[in-house]
């Protein structure tokens, strides 16, 4: 829990940037105080809680369109360089940087002015793009990928952190469902630019003058994505931040000194129970939850006895489910205790994946999985909130970056451990069962698919239960 007497003395010490206008600057490490919605602009201040944030949403809009126009065009640019094996690898890239450098980023987020630190990633990861066309071989193709998510990584953390300085605490849950629909919502978007950028490539490749910059889909896909970046920045880089407590620097790089910079990150996590059970119900459950993707195929095809377009259809569930969460969450949430519906959330996606999971046809696993998504966006929205609200300012960027690699890491391990789980409880469904057992009269059949997608929405509730508990102890606590 953040410490009042010491949010009380950063008070006193916090200032107003020189040219922000005050009625639309909050105080540092308290709920923002912005002005009355006449004097800030209206409706955008009150869909975005401040003028402020809504230029931080519309860069982060910007950066992630980016972000998904780059990632279709470097798929199809590794691709074309080293096929389907190339992919893998190039992408493989944005899980690394994670693992070594998440705590790195987080750190510097709370040490160094957030603003620069989002221009100069912007700024960095507009250059790393706008070399893409030069690149010929897969390894620079890796060595690309590696240093934009090492940008990215540097980035988000210092955006989450930023936030709860520019709008109202009970803002917060809102907005959050904001950035998730700027993270995510952008995809869509920016993989129908891409396609429709082959058109425009068609069209320029006609003048002769055009061919030492060789036009084509890709080339346009990539420029695209760097002026995104760009644009993040300039409007980043108007932005009146609020100006942090920072310790004085020596001109020394003390390593020490980092080094218990971000143990203390850690320990506030052990001993802060609800960023804890925060971070422990997000990192299971994403265990679980990402099982789906890599046996979502197998799933449709050997449980529902469709093909592609029915896997498609349970993503796009999902997918639905998750902006209705959010869309719901945003509607409601002034009349929502966030730590209660948090837990509800959680269980309410480990219930869906369950019930998902144990249907045969198409129309019913299409209803649950939308409610897992529904649960899923409703996690975030309040998992973000709840970070954000009991975090210290200075602390605020290293939790964010731990919260960032243990996704990476939980997502990676869904991703391994699904396939292997669902082989090895196909053998034994196989051999105990013969895959199918009898039920009420009712034939269930018990492919290797259907034991993980249960085992993956038990991990879930488990979570759940865990973070509840974990909650409730921490509200009796004197």
């Amino acid at each position: 829990m953040v410490d009042p007497a010491r949010l009380a003395e950063r008070k006193g010490a916090d200032g107003a940037a020189p040219d922000a206008p005050t009625e639309d600057l909050p105080s540092v490490g308290r709920s923002a105080k912005v002005g009355d919605g006449k004097a800030e602009g209206g409706s955008i201040t009150r869909l975005f809680g401040s003028r402020l944030y809504f230029r931080l949403w519309l860069a982060q809009f910007a950066s992630s369109l980016g972000d998904w126009i780059g990632f279709v065009a470097i798929t199809a640019l590794s691709n074309r360089i080293a096929g389907t094996n190339g992919v893998a690898l190039v992408l493989s890239a944005r899980l690394v940087p994670g693992f070594f450098l998440g705590s790195v980023g987080g750190l510097l987020a709370d040490r160094l002015d957030r603003k620069k630190v989002m221009v100069v990633c912007d700024i960095g990861r507009a250059v790393v793009v706008g070399l893409l066309p030069f690149v010929h071989n897969l390894p620079m193709l890796f060595l690309a990928n590696l240093v934009l998510e090492a940008l990215t990584l540097l980035w988000s953390p210092a955006k989450e952190a930023t936030v709860p300085n520019l709008v109202r605490e009970e803002q917060l849950p809102k907005v959050n469902s904001l950035g998730l629909a700027a993270a995510y919502g952008t995809f869509p978007l920016g993989a129908g630019l891409f396609t429709g950028l082959a058109a425009v490539a068609a069209y320029l490749g006609r003048f002769d003058a055009l061919s030492v910059l060789k036009v084509n889909q890709e080339n346009l896909a990539i420029w695209t994505d760097t002026l995104t970046f760009l644009v993040s920045a300039l409007l980043v880089s108007t932005l009146a931040i609020p100006r942090r407590e920072r310790q004085t620097s020596t001109g020394k790089v003390d390593l020490g000194q980092g080094v218990r910079d971000v143990r203390e990150g850690w320990r506030f996590i052990g001993h802060n129970a609800v960023v804890r059970s925060v971070m422990v119900a997000l990192s299971c459950g994403l265990v679980g939850g990402g099982m789906v993707v890599p046996l979502g195929p197998g799933f449709a095809r050997d449980v529902l006895g469709g093909g592609p377009r029915a896997f498609g259809a349970l993503i796009t569930a999902m997918g639905v489910g998750v902006a209705v969460g959010v869309i719901g969450v945003s509607a409601v949430q002034k009349r929502l205790r966030p730590e209660r519906v948090f837990v509800q959330a959680v269980l309410l996606a480990g219930g869906g994946l369950i019930a998902g999971a144990s249907m045969s046809a198409l129309t019913p696993a299409l209803l649950f999985v939308g409610l897992l998504g529904i649960g899923a966006g409703a996690v975030y929205v309040f998992g973000f909130s709840l970070i954000q609200l009991h975090t210290e300012d200075d602390l605020r960027g290293r939790i964010f970056s731990a919260l960032y690699a243990a996704v990476r890491l939980c997502l990676l391990l869904s991703f391994v451990l699904g396939p292997l789980l669902a082989g090895l409880l196909d053998r034994l469904s196989d051999a105990l069962f013969d895959k199918e057992v009898g039920i009420a009269g009712w034939d269930v059949s018990l492919p290797g698919t259907r034991l993980t997608l249960w085992l993956a929405g038990a991990i879930i509730l488990a979570a759940g239960l865990m973070a509840r508990r974990s909650l409730r102890a921490d509200a009796r606590r004197p």
